[in-house]
């Protein structure tokens, strides 16, 4: 059943009823309650033929690099030149409490209030990649809101969380100026996948900025020759990934940021990567969500219920090797499915 009032009034919904009728939608898809599964499951089937006119922007880089601080000033120029844009921060949850804080928008004071932009905090809740599970239907809802720039804030990476790169049309990469070295840049697995990468803060040491910029333009290079294909320098018809130095703070730069993105979005749809890209994408996406729901089936199979606790204590007791009880609790499940088919 589709939650009809809140498909209206995300589609045709003013200004406050429409940001109202997102933050329900978003919460809606977020539920892990079996009947709000299946309605958010409708109203994102409901919302499909309405999305993908918008361009999304992945934004990553290490705690402190002003990642809040570049979106406010690139929010609020991309709204005086008409564009309306969206949002989606991704703060991490405790491994203790599992809680998050979710202050994201208190860094935004200006953009947060603005009309024409929406913003959305949520829990990482232990998904790995510095992305929420529910970030890809969320950004589908804004699109369908007609927020025409979706922009996506993940938690604070180091080498290896890019799961955002997987999501969005181009991936940014934020820097400090003083990051280490051209051996540490040429090091970062981050690095490999960046479209733009952006040294921030450079008001603070030009000095380190240019050499910043100098050294990780040669390691992109580097990268583009001997590692991602999709970068390679003697293909003139491919974005080929470049460096910006800027200051969100003092909102110097944005223009020259914004330049570049648009003539990255204009190449890759020309030559057909940005649609090939999005394509990749979705399916990718289909087997991400076929693996949670083959695990949580996994978890709820009443043979596995069953054997589970014993085999829990077990491993824990050092009493039989965690794949020994891997395989009994597969095994378990297999031969259950096995019995049910015959």
């Amino acid at each position: 059943m589709i939650p009809e009032a809140l498909r209206d009034g995300v589609l045709n919904g003013s200004a406050a009823v429409q940001r109202r009728a997102m933050s329900k939608a978003i919460t809606l898809l977020e539920s892990t309650r079996a009947d709000h599964r299946a309605q958010g499951d409708a109203l994102l089937t409901a919302l499909l033929p309405h999305t993908g006119r918008a361009f999304r922007l992945g934004i990553s880089g290490v705690p402190g690099v002003g990642k809040s601080t570049f979106i406010e000033a690139l929010g609020l120029y991309l709204i005086g030149q008409g564009h309306r844009v969206a949002v989606l921060t991704i703060d991490p949850s405790s491994t203790v409490s599992g809680g998050s804080i979710l202050g994201d928008k208190t860094r935004m004071e200006h953009l947060s209030v603005h009309e024409r932009a929406y913003i959305r905090p949520s829990p990482s809740s232990g998904t790995l990649g510095g992305v929420a599970e529910k970030t890809r239907e969320a950004m589908l809802v804004c699109e369908a809101a007609g927020y025409d720039v979706v922009i996506v804030e993940t938690v604070g990476v180091g080498q290896s969380e890019t799961a955002v790169a997987g999501m969005t049309d181009m991936f940014v990469l934020l820097q400090l100026p003083n990051a280490g070295d051209d051996l540490q840049a040429i090091k970062k697995g981050v690095m490999e996948i960046a479209d733009l990468v952006v040294i921030n803060k450079a008001d603070i040491d030009k000095n380190a900025a240019t050499r910043a910029q100098a050294q990780i333009t040669s390691s992109l290079r580097l990268l583009g020759l001997h590692g991602n294909p999709e970068h390679a320098h003697h293909d003139a018809s491919l974005w080929h990934p470049r460096v910006v130095q800027m200051s969100a703070l003092l909102g110097e730069g944005v223009d020259t940021f914004w330049a570049a993105v648009s003539e990255f979005r204009q190449l890759q749809t020309a030559n057909g990567r940005l649609a090939a890209r999005r394509e990749k994408q979705a399916l990718a996406w289909m087997w991400e969500r076929i693996d949670a729901g083959l695990k949580q089936a996994f978890r709820q199979h009443p043979q596995v219920r069953e054997l589970l606790p014993q085999l829990q204590q077990d491993v824990a007791a050092g009493r039989i090797a965690a794949s020994t009880a891997a395989r009994n609790l597969l095994a378990a499940q297999s031969g259950q499915a096995l019995e049910a088919t015959n």
